[in-house]
């Protein structure tokens, strides 16, 4: 591999519901990262393990103190490029829309259903307009190198499933969860949309761990499931979470070249509106996002 062509990876890893911090790290600062898109939920804490700069970012901010609604995907997604990030492992507590999902379990998402409708889903729009594909919207190199870190230190887990994100803060009904479930969904949660397609747009390879942490409820069993219960399990997938990043780091923190499936390079051609049409303010803002194709004025109007 020559020089040119190697990528020195920057691991980004977004926290979920009881994740607060990564053990292990060493070298850590928190920094606070301004973007044009507003206030990313936390400061974000970097620092190294193996010798791999790692940049973590509390989701839900340290204390919890943002429901998913009211989360600035663009903000964390934005300030992650921002430090350098080329990698994003995101970790989600969800509920299980399976039987054979139970709490404690691990899945290794691969699809999503994005039913959210009160967040802003994209850095493109009026002035300049973009079209990343979506088809396959998790990085298939990062789903590998997850479930078989999973796999080494005895988790339990499931690669592959679909992740239907909810808008929330409730839960489901008991006619939606049966819905979801005739739709072969695995899993729901609400947080990974549009996390995952703002991650597309801004080149990055990205992956989805799911954490279960209880069944939703269409479970004849669901009634008897306590708050305190759901806790417990939130709390011990975080642990598990901890371990998992600590195998899965150096796994995917070594040189490499481009991403085999194209994450790195989504923008190729998906800016549509011509170069003079362009509003300059919004260009200013994707100053990091699409930093590679400005730069080198690659899009399909070219």
């Amino acid at each position: 591999m020559s020089d040119a062509a190697t990528i020195q990876p920057v691991i980004g890893i977004i926290g979920g519901s009881g994740l607060y911090d990564i053990e292990g790290l060493e070298r850590t600062a928190w920094r606070r990262v301004h973007t044009p898109w507003g206030d990313p939920s936390d400061e974000l804490l970097e620092g190294w393990l193996d010798g791999i700069r790692c940049v973590f970012l509390p989701r839900h901010g340290r204390g919890h103190r943002l429901s998913p609604t009211h989360l600035n995907y663009r903000a964390n997604i934005d300030a992650l490029k921002r430090a350098g990030c080329t990698d994003v492992i995101s970790l989600s507590a969800v509920g299980s829309l399976r039987e054979e999902l139970p709490p404690g379990h691990f899945v290794i998402v691969d699809q999503f259903i994005d039913r959210s409708f009160a967040r802003e889903k994209s850095f493109f729009g009026a002035g300049c307009v973009a079209h990343v594909g979506m088809g396959h919207p998790v990085c298939p190199r990062l789903g590998d190198a997850a479930e078989a870190a999973a796999r080494r230190i005895g988790l339990p887990v499931t690669r592959g499933g679909t992740y239907l994100v909810m808008e929330g803060p409730q839960f489901s009904t008991k006619a939606e969860s049966e819905l979801y479930r005739s739709w072969g969904c695995s899993v729901i949660g609400m947080t990974n949309m549009p996390e995952a397609k703002l991650a597309r747009e801004a080149e990055m390879c990205y992956a989805t761990i799911a954490m279960v942490t209880d069944y939703d409820c269409w479970h004849p069993d669901h009634d008897h499931v306590t708050v305190d219960m759901v806790v417990k399990v939130l709390f011990a997938n975080a642990a598990k979470a901890r371990a998992l990043v600590r195998d899965l780091v150096p796994a995917i923190g070594t040189p490499r070249g481009p991403c085999p499936a194209g994450c790195d390079r989504a923008l190729e051609y998906a800016i549509i509106t011509a170069p003079e049409r362009r509003d300059p303010d919004l260009m200013a803002k994707l100053d990091a996002v699409a930093a590679r194709v400005l730069a080198g004025g690659d899009s399909a109007a070219e």
